[in-house]
């Protein structure tokens, strides 16, 4: 009914273009028109004014001869007020797009080693938008956005770069393992000479309160027996260590057996190998 009339709906964000008798004669916005058929007025096509989105991969190859693939997003869109430029001028817009985003793109990435592309992204992207604003404006379309989204590397590349970095973190691991057990040597050893000196102290002051409690149980039976020396003394003492360690030897229950020669001539000479002992201690 509406095409008998002579009535069109043009939708929001789109607009129509019109011919009379074949030629250009005006672009219609959203809403309704009239237009009569019969003085050869008619739409001939329309022109959508959203943002579109083109995502274009290229192959080219950096200055270090890697190859890789870069996967490029152009959001881009029709002018209203140059639609007849946009709807009669190109034939394929997305065609054009992507030539002219793998132009800029193999003149770009060439320049630049591997590491320094994935740095450069942004940089590549504004090349190509600059490049492509200046071409499309005078087709009537906007280049709003230019991204590079991705850039993939041979697939042997990948995998040589992830070893690289696997070596790179093994060999950190490594140094940092090497260090840490430099470390706990280095503290068991300050461990170990300490454990030694603290009980080589302990073992003089052992030795130095036995000397000590010889001393003084010569010095008490000296005063309280007239008449003996020190040297009846020394025997007496000596003599009982001697019993002192033979009873502690058979009240162990996990000691072995101990073969020793036993009777006062034993006890006399136990007594002067000891006090021999000593006394060559002293001369040198």
């Amino acid at each position: 009914m509406g095409g008998v009339l002579g009535l069109v709906q043009v939708d929001q964000s789109t607009v129509a273009i019109k011919e009379t008798f074949g030629k250009f004669n005006a672009v219609l916005e959203p809403g309704c028109h009239f237009l009569p058929w019969c003085i050869g007025d008619r739409i001939v096509g329309y022109l959508s004014l959203r943002v579109k989105q083109l995502d274009v991969r290229c192959e080219t190859k950096t200055k270090d001869n890697v190859f890789v693939t870069v996967v490029a997003s152009v959001q881009y869109r029709a002018l209203v007020d140059k639609a007849p430029d946009a709807f009669y001028k190109l034939s394929n817009t997305k065609q054009q797009i992507q030539s002219y985003v793998f132009d800029v793109i193999r003149a770009t990435v060439p320049k630049l080693e591997l590491d320094d592309a994935f740095v450069q992204k942004d940089d590549i992207a504004k090349a190509v938008e600059e490049e492509l604003e200046k071409a499309m404006s005078m087709y009537g379309y906007e280049i709003v956005q230019t991204l590079i989204v991705d850039i993939e590397p041979d697939v042997h590349v990948k995998r040589a770069m992830n070893e690289i970095n696997a070596a790179a973190r093994m060999r950190s691991a490594a140094n940092d393992k090497a260090e840490a057990e430099k470390i706990l040597q280095i503290k068991r050893a300050e461990g170990e000479a300490e454990s030694k000196y603290l009980a080589g102290v302990g073992i003089a002051r052992q030795r130095q309160a036995i000397v000590d409690g010889l001393r003084d149980s010569v010095l008490a039976f000296s005063e309280n027996v007239p008449g003996t020396t020190a040297k009846d003394i020394m025997d007496m003492v000596l003599v009982t260590q001697y019993f002192d360690t033979m009873k502690e030897i058979g009240a162990s229950s996990k000691s072995s057996s101990v073969f020793i020669p036993h009777g006062p001539g034993a006890v006399k000479d136990v007594a002067s190998q000891i006090r021999d002992g000593l006394l060559q201690a002293n001369t040198i």
